[in-house]
């Protein structure tokens, strides 16, 4: 039988789960408001980190132009550094001052704002830091789909460099409670309420005709290759690190994490999917999207309450490709 933590799945008088964070821990620090955005932007502007929601997950983000300032964002995660950073920008006119749009990039693009980042040629003249994108001739960029983050953008007038906006390795954010939690209070957070996809952005590759998926994320594969009417060729593992999310043990709890389980051993929380009984269960009516807006909460939740967590099968199709390659990378050896 799985682990029955009551405390951990609180219902709603409808039977719903209520928001799975556990607020009884949050730590001392300060979550701003979108009044706050000047004032953050200036912290920006002056060198500093800051954490703002996107659609996808809450990112911690730092000038990009400004190597002093992309290295407080790797300090601050004890990010490995050979990993390179995705850049924020606020529009299609932003972006392309940084990067070389193809045709078919410029296509691609008909996504923004959205999940979906692009790996795209970089600008000889971008002025980007060598350290946002690990010193390749390439940048991973995007528009996020969240209106404070757009904001917060243009009001700094510097492209954001910005991972998940918590600690190197473990589960990304998807409130602004968690990023404080996450650091401790120690890193100033713009509050945009609760992020929509809860999972991270697509990657792709954009290189001539080719289009190749390097991580799976919150817009799943069957739509881009709709848009673009072509096979989307995927990224091999363990090939190297070219954007984010590519590192094997990534995104994991501190917990000992086991996936595609039918049957948890005695003492393990079971995180479940559709009707399968569990302590917590991603979607009880078996919804993908409900299952990625759920993950990284519920994970963090079983995380902080149990030693050990087995999760159900996930299908692998549409976004649960994106679901299964964020618990895989999770329970890698580290």
């Amino acid at each position: 039988m799985p682990v029955k933590l009551d405390v951990l799945a609180p219902q709603l008088s409808n039977g719903r789960q209520q928001n799975p964070f556990i607020t009884a821990d949050m730590p001392t620090g300060t979550a701003y408001t979108r009044s706050d955005i000047p004032h953050l932007a200036a912290l920006l502007r002056q060198g500093e980190v800051v954490a703002f929601p996107t659609e996808t997950v809450y990112g911690l983000g730092a000038d990009a132009t400004n190597s002093d300032a992309v290295l407080r964002i790797y300090e601050t995660k004890g990010r490995p550094r050979f990993n390179p950073l995705i850049v924020h920008v606020a529009d299609l006119a932003m972006a392309e001052q940084l990067a070389e749009f193809s045709p078919l990039a410029r296509k691609l693009a008909g996504f923004w704002p959205g999940p979906l980042t692009l790996v795209l040629p970089r600008k000889p003249d971008a002025g980007l830091s060598d350290i946002a994108t690990a010193g390749l001739d390439t940048v991973g960029i995007r528009i996020p789909n969240h209106p404070l983050a757009q904001e917060l953008i243009r009001a700094a007038g510097r492209p954001l460099a910005a991972p998940s906006a918590n600690p190197s390795g473990r589960l990304s954010p998807t409130t602004a409670a968690q990023v404080l939690k996450g650091f401790g209070g120690r890193v100033p957070v713009l509050d945009g309420g609760a992020a929509d996809a809860g999972v991270e952005s697509t990657i792709l590759a954009v290189t001539g005709d080719t289009v190749t998926q390097l991580r799976a994320g919150a817009l799943p594969r069957d739509a881009i290759e709709a848009l673009i009417g072509r096979p989307v060729a995927i990224a091999e593992d363990g090939g190297p690190v070219t954007a984010p999310g590519m590192l094997a043990s990534h995104y994991a709890p501190n917990a000992r994490l086991r996936i595609h389980v039918e049957h948890p051993e005695p003492g393990e929380a079971y995180l479940a999917f559709g009707d399968r009984p569990g302590t917590l269960n991603l979607s009880p009516t078996g919804d993908l999207r409900e299952a990625a807006r759920n993950l990284f909460a519920m994970l963090h939740q079983l995380d902080a309450a149990a030693e050990r967590i087995a999760v159900a099968p996930i299908p692998d199709n549409g976004l649960g490709e994106a679901i299964n390659d964020r618990l895989k990378r999770a329970a890698a050896p580290r």
